[in-house]
């Protein structure tokens, strides 16, 4: 299990704001660096700085035409496209250290005065810095009058070794001190979250700037003036808050797979599971009291199928129903027939405001599939019609490695029992409950009768798809599975299961929220060897 490149690549997603979703409504960085300029000019006025603390300071800006600039104290401008690696989300903005921080380089107090040493501060070197994120003390320690002879070190300072084979190693420090001339630290700014700083500084982005400006010497070196020219991303202050906690959330779960391999399989599930479960329970996307309430668009629906049935006559489906919550807080449903009666025991949980819930005949279609003649030799001509199974549904999508094809003869006989890109697939035989979605390079594929499709789909499909998986659905297919011979599950029974219906628009939210955590946590599985 490659830990170390796993790590990596959670820091690379949070750098590039690939880690958490954007928020448009975010202050812009850009503003946070122009506060920072401010402050640095005003200090200069007040003699807290001098006018060469800051003259190579600089701002870096997208020009017209699509390059990032660098503007320089003296007003020239230099063009900088080549330094920039990838492009950064809109509200984002490239610095440099020493534009962004105050940094400074450590000292080491003389080792001749004994006074200077004692127990009252940590005195931190590159070994000291073991401990990454949690760096509460040190080995060795100085005196208060150590200290203060030294270049003081407020809690939440981010310290980087830039000298010798560990240089590049980072610590975020929990305790004030001191540190060595072997550390260039960054000083905690109110501008920047200290916990995000870190684990840019870890990042290989940062990490290959430090050894890549260091002394090409037998020694590496990376001096003040070259660590303060490193480039640094600055997102908006709110996202650097959301990225540091998806970060450390994410890492922890790392530290428990490094730490319990044994249960790495229950643990992974046990998360994909909890990910379904709070995406229908409306606790994965915030809810908007603007959007338009499911039960309006389930309404909608109703009368627009209906208006269908009246204009081209189609078979009326006499199990329809509508769910509706009464006077007394109750959950009923009233029948076509005008029978109603009291779910209230198939109900699990309430739902946020402007959810509702119906059945799955309410959203969309169920279609079975057509078996092939018991004997017939699958054809080896794949420009034939693709004949999927359930063998080949997998990972919520078809996998196209192992297709079986028929001739047309075969196909003539079952043509109609097809399945498109706009369906999903619902495994009924055997296997009960497997979902997901058909390439567009399967539309018009003859489908197993072993599987059927929900098609026909009035909601966002993926969010069906998300729906299908959880556990609170899974369930009922379980429940309503004809367990004998070979397990089966029938097509009413689908077409009967509850299902809770967000807002239109949350529902792809929730779709798009899954699908990223599930890239996550896939990543996390591809680096377990």
């Amino acid at each position: 299990m490659d830990t170390k490149a796993l790590r990596q690549k959670i820091l690379d997603l949070a750098i590039r704001g690939k880690l958490v979703p954007q928020d448009p409504n975010d202050e812009p960085a850009s503003v946070l660096l122009e506060r920072i300029r401010e402050e640095k000019k005003q200090m200069v006025k007040e003699g807290k700085l001098k006018p060469k603390d800051i003259k190579n300071d600089t701002i870096i800006f997208k020009g017209e035409d699509n390059m990032y600039y660098e503007k320089f104290q003296d007003g020239t401008v230099n063009c900088i496209e080549d330094e920039i690696p990838f492009d950064i989300p809109n509200g984002w903005e490239w610095s440099r250290i020493g534009s962004l921080f105050f940094t400074v380089t450590g000292s080491t107090p003389s080792t001749k005065n004994n006074e200077y040493y004692g127990n009252d501060y940590p005195f931190y070197k590159p070994t000291d810095l073991d401990d990454g994120y949690d760096v509460h003390d040190s080995i060795d320690h100085v005196s208060t009058a150590g200290y203060e002879t030294g270049r003081s070190l407020p809690v939440n300072s981010v310290l980087v070794t830039c000298i010798g084979a560990t240089i590049g190693k980072t610590g975020l420090i929990h305790s004030a001190g001191i540190c060595n001339q072997q550390i260039n630290a960054l000083l905690p700014s109110p501008y920047v979250n200290s916990d995000y700083t870190f684990y840019s500084m870890c990042s290989e982005f940062e990490q290959n700037q430090i050894i890549g400006n260091a002394s090409a010497t037998t020694l590496p070196i990376l001096n003040k003036g070259r660590f303060d020219n490193l480039l640094f991303i600055v997102p908006p202050i709110h996202q650097q808050i959301k990225i540091s906690e998806e970060i450390k959330k994410i890492l922890e779960l790392v530290s428990v797979l490094e730490e319990n391999k044994d249960s790495l399989v229950d643990i992974i599930s046990d998360t994909k599971s909890k990910v379904l479960d709070m995406a229908i329970r409306g606790k994965l996307a915030p809810q908007n009291p603007n959007d338009e309430p499911a039960s309006v668009f389930i309404e909608r629906l109703r009368g627009e199928k209906e208006a269908l049935i009246n204009y081209d006559k189609p078979k009326r489906d006499k199990r329809k129903s509508i769910i509706y919550k009464g006077k007394d807080n109750y959950y009923y449903e009233k029948l076509m027939d005008g029978t109603i009666k009291s779910i209230m025991d198939e109900i699990p949980y309430e739902l946020p405001a402007n959810w509702t819930w119906c059945r799955i005949r309410d959203i969309a279609s169920i279609k079975g599939g057509k078996r092939i003649p018991k004997g017939y030799s699958f054809s080896d001509n794949e420009t034939a019609h693709a004949y999927i199974r359930v063998t080949d549904m997998k990972y919520n999508t078809i996998i196209m490695d192992g297709i079986k094809y028929i001739d047309d003869d075969i196909y003539e006989k079952i043509k109609a029992y097809t399945i498109s890109s706009d369906d999903l697939y619902i495994t009924v035989a055997g296997t009960i409950g497997a979902v997901g979605t058909v390439p567009k390079e399967m539309d018009g594929m003859n489908l197993t009768e072993n599987a059927v499709k929900a098609t026909n789909i009035q909601i966002n499909k993926n969010y069906l798809c998300v729906a299908i998986q959880s556990s609170f659905i899974q369930n009922q297919f379980q429940d309503k599975t004809h367990h004998v011979a070979m397990p089966k599950l029938a097509i009413e029974r689908i077409l009967s299961t509850l299902i809770p219906i967000p807002p239109i628009k949350e529902q792809e939210i929730i779709a798009d929220t899954v699908v990223n955590i599930k890239e996550h946590i896939a990543q996390i599985e591809a680096n377990l060897i």
